[in-house]
């Protein structure tokens, strides 16, 4: 059953992740990498839609988060030096706007960082990203809009 996950939505799954808070040193501006297979002009409006979502959850990028866009500019040939470079620095979660190739990518840059696909590309079981869709396992998670039944039919 394909389900329309709704902006809210996406950006509470996103605030749900664990983002780790130190005690008694300045508040730490969380960061967010954001990796896309585009450019920043054909994603947008996906990306502005999340940064509205954030914010009206109180975050604000520029105060309280920062946003660490990484873009493929159609070439992903340079998928995993985009996310190698989003671990170098340090962001403490990573949305993957761009399917399998692009989530694997940065799978394979960290494993602990946080890894939010959403929802673009394969079954991601059968693609090895998860272990299964109700407990993902690993560091990766997030939205698939694949239909079992469907893709069956293609096939």
């Amino acid at each position: 059953m394909h389900k329309k996950i709704t902006r809210r939505a996406f950006c509470s799954m996103l605030l749900a992740l664990p983002i780790p808070a130190r005690a008694q040193q300045p508040k730490k501006i969380s960061r967010i990498g954001y990796l896309a297979v585009s450019d920043a002009a054909s994603e947008f409006t996906r990306a502005e839609a999340i940064r509205l979502a954030l914010r009206e959850r109180g975050y604000i990028e520029g105060q309280n988060i920062a946003i660490e866009y990484r873009y493929m500019e159609g070439m992903r040939d340079r998928a995993a030096e985009r996310a190698a470079e989003l671990v170098r620095l340090k962001v403490d979660i990573i949305v993957v706007a761009g399917g399998d190739d692009l989530t694997r990518a940065a799978k394979n840059a960290t494993k602990t960082i946080p890894i939010v696909m959403t929802g673009r590309g394969r079954d991601p079981v059968e693609a090895g990203l998860i272990e299964n869709l109700a407990h993902p396992g690993g560091n990766v998670t997030g939205i698939t809009n694949i239909n079992r039944e469907l893709v069956a039919c293609n096939r």
